[in-house]
């Protein structure tokens, strides 16, 4: 049985790598704006993370969309377009099998800020200052 690396949190170091290499060529395709749908039209798109399986065959990226509060319809949209992006893909990640996509709203940004308001509250405040 070959040995394979894992990182602090038990994932494969390849899973982690693929994984940031279909990022990367998510984040060109719709940095270039490649995809054509008026619904993402003009709208700029974030790929903050993406999770790949270890059998590398499905993906969930994590979207976070700039100057726009509809994220249900870029996910709606991105999800339209899947297998075009798949095949985009599977043209820049040379593996075996290019991976189904999921697409999911990323909610760490909106998670921090609540987390920043609660530690800037006067109640947190008043427990952190030295008297």
């Amino acid at each position: 049985m070959a040995n394979i690396r894992h990182d602090s949190e038990g994932k494969s170091v390849r899973t982690l790598r693929v994984a940031e290499q279909v990022r990367h060529a998510l984040a060109e395709v719709l940095g270039r704006g490649e995809i054509r749908d008026p619904d993402l039209d003009g709208v700029i798109i974030s790929i903050t993370e993406v999770r790949i399986t270890p059998d590398l065959r499905n993906a969930t990226a994590y979207v976070k969309t700039l100057a726009t509060d509809d994220e249900t319809l870029i996910i709606k949209a991105l999800a339209r377009n899947a297998r075009f992006l798949r095949g985009e893909i599977s043209r820049r990640v040379h593996l075996r099998y290019a991976p189904e996509l999921r697409f999911r709203r990323d909610d760490s940004f909106d998670e921090a800020g609540r987390i920043d308001a609660i530690l800037r509250s006067p109640q947190v405040a008043r427990d952190i200052i030295p008297e």
